[in-house]
């Protein structure tokens, strides 16, 4: 049987401050997985280029093949956790803005214009959006009187 609303045809999920914020700390374990991966992953794919390049140049006979395997190997596991976590996470309709710093946005409406419930792994909570044209620099207080933003006014 057909899905009756295929899923290029969805509207984004739109989450309340509630819904983003429980649904951010049951993925924030993941983020922090996605992110360590991510962070193992950079030198182990370095490694692998610079095999890359010696059997280029010498022809392979002066590569070590269990430790390239044990590097390929490596490097495609870390790249797995990285990916599924990711997708894992925008699955559930938040958007993973950038994964060095740990940064969400959950689209959300207020004052009837779709936004970006906005958190970076440190905080306590979300506490910020911004408009969708915005980033991360765009940040406002959800609460002016809220005290964990230096200048909520620019």
């Amino acid at each position: 049987m057909a899905d009756p609303m295929p899923d290029d045809d969805q509207e984004p999920k739109l989450f309340t401050l509630t819904e983003a914020e429980r649904l951010r700390s049951e993925i924030e374990p993941i983020l922090v997985q996605a992110m360590e991966s991510r962070r193992k992953l950079a030198p182990v794919a370095e490694r692998l280029g610079e095999l890359a390049s010696r059997i280029s140049m010498a022809g392979g006979m002066l590569v070590g093949y269990e430790e390239a395997a044990h590097l390929r190997i490596e490097h495609d596991h870390l790249a797995l956790s990285v990916r599924t976590a990711l997708e894992h996470i925008e699955s559930t309709g938040c958007v993973v803005k950038d994964l060095d710093v740990g940064l969400l946005d959950f689209p959300s409406v207020i004052d009837d214009e779709e936004v970006y419930l906005c958190w970076r792994l440190g905080e306590d909570r979300i506490r910020f959006y911004h408009r969708q044209d915005e980033g991360f620099a765009g940040r406002k207080p959800l609460d002016p009187r809220d005290r964990g933003h230096s200048n909520p006014i620019q």
